[in-house]
């Protein structure tokens, strides 16, 4: 039962995708797959060319988010994921493009 409950709570997940990744379209893919997924939170590009994520939800749907951020839009290159499983930070109301 703790299981399916720790599903259904609220986390956060935060990830850096590394890559060909700017330019490409991956911001627009993530904002539209994390809102179908009915995720809130941000995604921007960082100045070191990486794409930053940051995501809350249910565990399932964020896994889901995360099965996706490796692979990206079909013009991207993603080389690498790092993520970080957290605690809800600040909360946010939908999924947005941060500048």
């Amino acid at each position: 039962m703790r299981a399916m409950q720790q599903d259904n709570e609220r986390q956060e997940l935060y990830a850096r995708v590394l890559g060909y990744v700017q330019g490409v379209g991956f911001r627009q893919f993530v904002m539209h797959h994390a809102t179908a997924l009915g995720l809130r939170g941000y995604v921007r590009n960082l100045a070191d060319g990486s794409v930053e994520v940051l995501a809350q939800g249910p565990r399932f749907a964020l896994e889901r988010l995360l099965t996706l951020l490796h692979r990206g839009p079909s013009a991207a290159e993603v080389h690498e994921v790092r993520i970080d499983w957290r605690q809800p930070s600040e909360p946010f109301s939908g999924f947005h493009i941060r500048w």
